[in-house]
Parts: C-alpha cells; structure tokens; sequence
C-alpha cells in the first residue's frame, strides 16, 4: 500500500500508474476481486495470513487486492506514505478521528462543516467524554486561543462545505506541530489536483471518495492519507468500525481516478467562468467561490491551492421561492445531493442541511434558505452558461 512510484512524475501520471506494480495480472486493466473470502494453501498459511496486518487475501473487511490498488493510487495523488479505503465519506472521517481520540481529549475544529462531521463532533463527541471547541476558521487566532492541554486534534475542511471559506492550511500546521497535536483535513472539496495539505503540514488528508474521486456518480468510498504507522492503526479501528469499501466499488473509483485530472481541470474552468458570471447577475446576491477576486480570502486561495475546485454556493434575492423557481427551471443541471461528478448538480442548502441541523443552528451556520449548493461539471461552458441564464430569467 506505500508508494514506490519515481520521484516527478505529473499528477495525471499518478491517477493513470499509481497502482501499476500491484496489478499481479497481465490485463491492462485490473479485474474485479469479488469475493468475501479468500482460500489458504495449509494450515501454516491460514495462520499467516490471519496475523498479518492489512492482508490483501485473507477476508474482504481485512482487505482486498482491489483495496490495496486504489488506496496506493490515493496515496501517491496525495504524496502520502499510505492510504485506506472505507466505505464511505463519513466511515473514512470516523475510523480516522476515534483512532486518535479517547475520553477525556479535546478537539479544535471550525464552526463551518459538513453537516454529518458537525453533528459527530457537535452531538456525538461528547457522549463519549470527548471535549470540542468551534472556531471561525478564518481567523487563526481562534485556533490558537482555543488549545489546551488536552487538545489531540485540530480538525479542518477547507474549502468548507457549502459556504466555500478557507483555512490558513500552513499556520494551522505549525501552531499544532509546535504541540504535538495532530492535525486532520477534509480535501474532498479542493482534491489534490488543487490543493496538498501534506504539503503544506497537515498529518492527515480525508476524502469522501464519492465525490471527486470516483467522479461519477455512482459509487460511494472514502479514503485515509497519512503516515504508515498511523494508517496501520487506523485499519485496525476499521476492522471493528466496519465501513467495508466492496470490491465493484473500489474498481469503479480506481477507474475513476484514472482521469481525475483531467475532469477536474474541466471543472475549475467552468466554475470560475460561471462564477463570475453569477457574481454580475442582477438576481444574485452573493457567490461563494475562492477564484472570485472578490472572495475575502482569495489571496490565501492563490497560496495554497493550485486551482479553485468545482465547487461554489449561490445566494439568490428572493429567498426560499427564488431557489425554487431557479432549481426547477434548470434544464441541463440536476437537484440532487453530493458533488463532484462530472455533470452538474445543484441542491438547496437549507433542505440537505435539514436532517443534521435545526432551523436555528441552520441560521447559525450562515445557512440562509436563499443558498444554493452548486456542484460544476464538465458540460461545455457555453452550454451551462445559458442553462443557468435561462433558470434565472424565470
């Protein structure tokens, strides 16, 4: 699962051979390992086998031939020394976060989340004697103000899920590496086309591999990054947290990861381009998106990303009814929830938030019934331009 892959080869050449030494095959492409469970050859093999950390043939929640393929995959997009795959998003955020944390511990995180990891530090964490402090991510003093002496983890999402607003990636690193903190980043919204956070310190790099990664639409995985020794211990909370990635889906996302760069650099242009146009439409009141000049915090965007994602949110005047009108008017994107697949979606931020959040937390969260989430994808820009027009005009 570590990457042996030469020193600089291009990200694109990553998605397409990250995996190529792990293929014990001579199809071009990997086949699927379906199966629960794999044969011994003795006795002495079985007891082996069953010992091993992470085995690739032993039983499918211990691992996979389709596992070990795609986590290396990640691991060298990432620059990481190794990667695990979960079975989704939130499986790869909770094995990773309750390996590090035990009652009693204390974590910094920031009041802008995606509403699942919100409410698992927010309403879960403290079941287990587990302490959490939210701060404006915007503001690295209010990270630094917030450490105690029983702080393991500061936890971040940047760009954060949906109001698009940063973290300091680098200063977070060092106020925490300074005190043997660890530091954790949701990256499924940048992806490591855009954005290295172990690059820039940060010890552990979380996907929710739905997204991006898979960038279709039709699979759901999530994904681990960091050192060895720390990817070690996290498969071992795995085994018991249970969030098994299935063989079928861990060859989609691997098939999906093979032209991650390419979709993504599609993405970021057609974002930026409709951005800029939504930004000077008169039915628009505020677009959040880190390309814009006029995003507060595009300066920090320009140092630690390399593109600005697909990702955007849209505040429309009218509120709840313009949002309506808008969404149903559109032709060519679709409302539904998730993001990063390579048609466009958009959904009403306030309604997907529901579950997780109430109205008054919603509010609070800067949540407004007029937002709406907007996932990029690789249509012709021309085309989406005129699809997001004509939605307006109505």
């Amino acid at each position: 699962m570590t990457n042996d892959l030469p020193d600089g080869l291009g990200l694109q050449t990553k998605a397409l051979h990250g995996s190529d030494g792990l293929n014990e095959t001579h199809a071009v492409t990997a086949p699927i390992w379906q199966t629960s469970t794999f044969g011994a050859d003795s006795a002495e093999h079985m007891a082996a086998i069953s010992e091993a950390d992470q085995p690739a043939e032993f039983y499918t929640r211990y691992g996979n031939p389709a596992h070990r393929q795609v986590a290396a995959t990640i691991a060298a997009l990432e620059g990481g020394e190794a990667a695990l795959v979960a079975g989704s998003g939130m499986g790869a955020i909770y094995a990773a976060v309750m390996t590090l944390l035990q009652q009693g511990d204390h974590v910094v995180t920031q009041q802008s989340l995606y509403s699942a990891t919100s409410k698992l530090f927010r309403d879960f964490a403290p079941r287990w004697g587990i302490e959490r402090t939210f701060v404006d991510q915007t503001r690295i003093e209010e990270f630094a103000a917030a450490l105690r002496p029983n702080t393991k983890l500061i936890y971040v999402e940047s760009p954060s899920n949906p109001l698009l607003l940063l973290t300091d990636l680098r200063a977070v690193a060092e106020l925490a590496r300074a005190r043997g903190i660890t530091t954790m980043i949701d990256n499924t919204f940048a992806t490591p086309v855009n954005q290295r956070p172990l690059e820039l310190g940060i010890d552990v790099v979380l996907h929710s591999a739905t997204k991006y990664l898979g960038g279709h639409h039709d699979l759901m995985a999530g994904a681990v990054v960091a050192s060895e020794s720390f990817i070690n211990r996290v498969w071992e909370f795995a085994l018991v947290s249970g969030a098994v990635l299935s063989p079928f889906d861990a060859w989609l996302l691997q098939r999906g990861l093979k032209t991650l760069g390419l979709r993504v650099e599609r993405q970021n242009r057609n974002a930026l381009a409709l951005a800029q146009f939504l930004e000077g439409h008169a039915k628009v009141a505020r677009v959040n998106y880190p390309g814009l000049e006029s995003h507060p915090q595009h300066a920090l965007a320009r140092r630690q990303m390399s593109g600005f994602t697909g990702m955007m949110s849209v505040e429309l005047k009218g509120g709840a009814i313009a949002v309506k009108s808008f969404v149903e008017s559109l032709k060519l994107a679709e409302c539904a929830v998730s993001l990063g697949g390579i048609t466009t979606l958009v959904v009403p931020a306030a309604a997907m938030w529901s579950h997780q959040h109430t109205a008054e937390q919603r509010d609070a969260a800067g949540i407004g019934e007029g937002l709406v989430r907007v996932s990029v994808g690789a249509e012709d820009e021309r085309d989406l331009l005129a699809d997001f027009a004509q939605a307006l005009a109505k």
